[in-house]
């Protein structure tokens, strides 16, 4: 309760109109100060986090240029992406992966999210 508010309680004061709306715009702007306070504490601990994060993304890069060194390991069975099969006709693989890389490169649609049901290659007469 507004001290205000219970000190004229107690004394058995009666409080008018314009002293109830002024004590209940007082509670309103305390309301949206400290909204206004927690909008701001979010926004700067948001901004803190993207930088802690980029300085991350730049080190990362860094340390796996050394690992990329090495020869790779063959992917483990869990870790190979397969979107269903695909049906060549008349096309070998090599042309099939290069049709795939630049309908995803000029869609701009990741590879992954792409479903290819068949690539035919149509010659010219």
């Amino acid at each position: 309760m507004n001290p205000y508010v219970q000190l004229a309680v107690e004394r058995g004061q009666h409080l008018s109109v314009p002293e109830m709306l002024m004590n209940a715009g007082i509670v309103i702007l305390v309301v949206f100060g400290v909204l206004f306070l927690m909008y701001i504490l979010i926004s700067i601990s948001g901004k803190i986090i993207q930088g802690i994060t980029k300085v991350g993304a730049k080190e990362e890069p860094a340390k796996a240029a050394p690992a990329a060194a090495a020869p790779a390991a063959p992917a483990a069975p869990e870790e190979v992406f397969s979107s269903g099969s695909l049906k060549l006709k008349n096309c070998d693989e090599k042309t099939a992966a290069m049709i795939m890389a630049i309908v995803a490169d000029d869609s701009g649609i990741p590879l992954e999210e792409l479903v290819f049901k068949s690539i035919k290659l149509v010659e010219k007469d």
